[in-house]
């Protein structure tokens, strides 16, 4: 039909043609639909900072290991409350200046963990920053590289009330009596992070593949309070580990230790779950701890509770949901 060999005329040709068709079903329609896509009614617009972090997101490569994007799949429902959808990714599709559009940022390998809903599951400031600056300050395994030209190193005469101090232990200091200050672009970065949380739909929301049921495992059979609960180890793992440890004994100057602590062994749970319901910042060497009351249902809390005074040589009584909403609706009532 077409003669190539003897009319390089026709190849020529045939070869725009074809790279224009594959342009404009690859590139050309996908942009012209994503044009059409609205952010959902409730979702929030970033802030300069936040918009500065998602810039320096990007010049830092972290989508290079980091994906954005829960699959519908249930093995994702650890990332995310929902499946992503392209309404998600209104906001940080906006070009970044006149000649640059923001790069995807849905990423396609995670050999870190996905960051969609990152700023819900871990909201502790001084955590991304420790987690920046020698991730292996935070999380002993980790093969994330460190990012130290994000921050300064002060001697300790020399730090200023303005300086935002990241509580480092001295074993990953490089000299003693020193500080580890986080520089404006560190700052602006993890106010991106923390700012990754999944917007919630209104109405029903989209469901896994097949539809995530909350796992009801008992833990101990002989356990009354704990014969109805979720797992708590499970949940420990998810939600405290990473400030706390998985071993229970936090970061020295950054996260206290579970280990025998009076709040956790006390033979009254009542301040335990104040801290877990309304976060904690009365003690000025450790980080401030976020509440939990808005994430974690009742018995989420007591299996979490049960297993925080039940391990690593704990050795105090367990109680039921039950428990816990008892203290809730007191903590309510005290703060309407």
């Amino acid at each position: 039909m077409f003669d190539f060999h003897k009319n390089h005329r026709i190849l020529v040709n045939m070869a725009i043609a074809g790279f224009l068709i594959l342009s404009l079903l690859i590139a050309v329609m996908p942009a012209s639909q994503m044009q059409k896509t609205a952010p959902l009614s409730n979702q929030m617009v970033f802030t300069e900072m936040e918009q500065e972090g998602l810039r320096l997101y990007i010049a830092e490569g972290c989508v290079a290991c980091h994906t954005q994007q829960v699959r519908s799949i249930e093995m994702d429902n650890v990332w995310g409350d929902r499946p992503s959808m392209p309404s998600d990714y209104y906001f940080s599709k906006q070009r970044l200046d006149v000649w640059r559009q923001s790069p995807s940022l849905l990423g396609s390998e995670r050999t870190g963990p996905d960051l969609t809903n990152i700023g819900k599951r871990q909201p502790v400031k001084d955590w991304h920053l420790m987690h920046l600056y020698n991730p292996r300050s935070v999380v002993k395994e980790s093969i994330m590289p460190s990012y130290p030209w994000l921050f300064e190193e002060k001697a300790t005469d020399k730090v200023t009330p303005e300086d935002v101090i990241v509580p480092v232990g001295s074993p990953f200091l490089n000299k003693p009596n020193t500080k580890i200050v986080a520089s404006t672009k560190a700052l602006q970065l993890v106010a991106y992070l923390q700012s990754l949380k999944q917007t919630e739909m209104p109405g029903s929301s989209p469901t896994f593949i097949p539809q995530n049921k909350k796992e009801v495992v008992t833990t101990s059979a002989t356990d009354p309070n704990q014969a109805l609960l979720p797992d708590g180890a499970k949940l420990y793992a998810n939600v405290c580990a990473a400030c706390h440890q998985a071993n229970g004994e936090g970061i020295q100057g950054a996260f206290p230790s579970l280990v025998g602590s009076p709040i956790v062994t006390d033979p009254s749970p009542e301040m335990m779950i104040k801290v877990i319901l309304m976060g904690y910042d009365a003690r000025s060497e450790f980080a401030q701890m976020p509440p939990f009351a808005d994430q974690l249902s009742n018995e989420e809390i007591a299996a979490i509770a049960n297993h925080e005074r039940t391990s690593w040589g704990n050795d105090a009584s367990t109680l039921s949901a039950e428990d816990v909403k008892k203290i809730r609706d007191m903590v309510n009532q005290q703060n309407p």
